[in-house]
């Protein structure tokens, strides 16, 4: 077992109302965030973000406890909306913007989220799910609106544009609303054995306990109210969403919010104008950044951290980003349900390969598969307990009773050995998780709709390594009809998974085969299919 015994926990703040309320006082004119051109300081922040809680209270039927999605990018309508969401008492649900519909069907009927912020874009693809879901409040907005209001799609849905939220709220009194640590703030949904995602529940208390977990290992380059982070992750996962509307903005940081990261030239641009001393990456990002001369060429002077999560960091990554930028990456681990962070490597302590040591307050134990704990150096599967940890999984019992030991231990399904030092390193997972460019694809959910092709009879979906997204999908399947072209039958199948899934959960490999191992019970073995690629 491997904690931090020399320091206690202190949390102060009563709830997220609480630190959002307090830092904007504390400061400010000075910058919070800035996307696209715009800087919006504190004060704006607080501002924005009461008026918008004003109208949910006033011009709704919404009320504390129920839930709100938000899908959009990194733009600072979102950081309003969450924010404003927050102090009208209701609960977060963070989506992807690249969900099929099928994905938001299941997402929103599962949270019973009854509002939705989205992006204007996405409103054509929304009015033909909403009908299937419990939505009854529709808030659109452009990435630009806030820069100048932009026309936005005609569908069918009576939806309200942000800007006019605004406007309506800035007319209406606010009610402070005071959760507690134990009332919950968010569903941050992920992926679970069945195939289905599920939403582990935060709390305030996890949440705030969380940033203090972080800021209690990087404080000593934390400088408050002047550091500059850049946000190229997106803040509706819960990695970015502690590290820059939580934390970072705790501290008093401005948050430079990257809406698009894919366009390399545009993050570079915008990174020129900017004395960054924060970032947060993973493999592709730093590896692609750093292949770029216009890159190599900016100021790192102020860079004084890099952290890296969602997916293990290679040695070739680490290495490119510390000879270009002359800063050593902090990796870190976490899931959704630890609100994320469980161990980080502290800034100038960094040892490459592990995921550093537990944060303050964290217990972490190696299981066998008795539950018992291994010995020093012997590997085991990760289990953590601490206040960042889910209350469980939203409306899933079984699957919150699967996931947690006698003990109150959450088991996290990867495999890691602990140091005499008290490094842990990852080396394995217990389940059969794909990593994508730090996206989790869980294998049953693409077998699911793989299945349901009219001429497949069953299929297997497996991790395999990829130079560019670190993991990438392979599927094996037995085709009704063999008699077919099989490159036509790939690209039919692949249009067909492409209605029903988003990008990177699409197999970039189709191996046709005869027939799929299978042990004596019938269950098709993916790992041997895995120990042959």
């Amino acid at each position: 077992m491997a904690y931090d015994q020399d320091s206690q926990l202190k949390l102060n703040y009563s709830s997220l109302v609480d630190l959002i309320e307090k830092t904007s006082l504390r400061y400010g004119d000075k910058p919070a965030y800035v996307c696209l051109g715009k800087t919006s300081s504190f004060n704006e922040i607080e501002r924005d973000s009461r008026y918008f809680a004003a109208y949910l209270q006033n011009e709704t039927a919404l009320k504390p406890g129920d839930r709100i999605a938000i899908q959009l990018p990194n733009i600072t309508q979102f950081v309003i909306a969450a924010y404003g969401a927050i102090r009208a008492g209701l609960i977060l649900v963070n989506t992807n913007p690249l969900y099929t519909e099928r994905e938001l069907i299941h997402q929103f009927n599962d949270s019973g989220a009854k509002a939705l912020v989205v992006l204007s874009d996405l409103l054509p693809t929304l009015a033909k799910v909403i009908d299937s879901t419990q939505i009854e409040l529709v808030i659109s907005t452009h990435p630009l609106d806030l820069i100048a209001p932009q026309v936005q799609p005609k569908t069918r849905l009576k939806n309200i544009e942000f800007c006019q939220i605004l406007k309506q709220g800035a007319e209406l009194s606010f009610t402070r609303i005071a959760p507690t640590l134990a009332t919950l703030s968010a569903l941050q949904y992920t992926g679970g054995t069945t195939g289905l995602s599920k939403g582990a529940m935060l709390t305030h208390g996890n949440m705030l306990a969380n940033a203090a977990q972080v800021k209690s290992r990087i404080g000593s380059v934390i400088t408050e109210g002047e550091d500059i982070f850049v946000a190229p992750l997106p803040i509706y996962h819960i990695y970015a969403f502690m590290v820059n509307l939580v934390l970072y903005f705790e501290c008093g940081g401005c948050s430079v919010l990257i809406p698009n990261p894919r366009d390399i030239s545009g993050l570079i641009k915008t990174l020129a104008k900017y004395p960054f001393t924060g970032f947060a990456g993973l493999n592709t990002l730093f590896v692609a950044l750093c292949h770029q001369p216009e890159f190599t060429a900016l100021n790192f002077s102020h860079l004084k951290i890099t952290i890296s999560g969602g997916t293990a960091l290679t040695a070739a990554a680490a290495n490119i980003w510390q000879k270009t930028t002359g800063n050593m990456i902090s990796e870190g681990y976490g899931l959704s349900e630890t609100s994320p962070v469980v161990s980080l490597n502290a800034p100038g302590y960094q040892k490459l390969g592990t995921i550093g040591k537990p944060v303050i307050g964290t217990e972490v134990k190696l299981l066998d598969e008795n539950n018992l704990e291994v010995p020093l150096g012997i590997a085991g599967e990760l289990t953590v307990r601490g206040p960042q940890v889910m209350q469980g999984y939203w409306n899933n019992p079984q699957e919150t009773t699967n996931a947690m030991t006698a003990d109150g231990f959450f088991k996290t399904g990867d495999i890691a050995i602990a140091t005499e030092e008290g490094f842990h390193q990852i080396i394995d997972r217990k389940k059969d998780m794909i990593i994508v460019s730090g996206f989790n694809v869980y294998p049953n959910e693409v077998e699911n709709v793989l299945a349901s092709h009219p001429n497949v009879i069953e299929c297997a979906v497996v991790g395999i390594k990829d130079e560019h997204s670190g993991e990438a999908v392979k599927a094996f399947i037995v085709l009704k009809d063999n008699g077919v072209d099989q490159e036509q039958q790939k690209s039919d199948i692949l249009l067909y998974c492409r209605k029903q899934l988003t990008a990177y959960k699409l197999p970039k490999v189709i191996e046709f085969k005869s027939q799929l191992p299978k042990s004596t019970v019938g269950k098709i073995l993916r790992r041997e299919l895995k120990d042959h690629v």
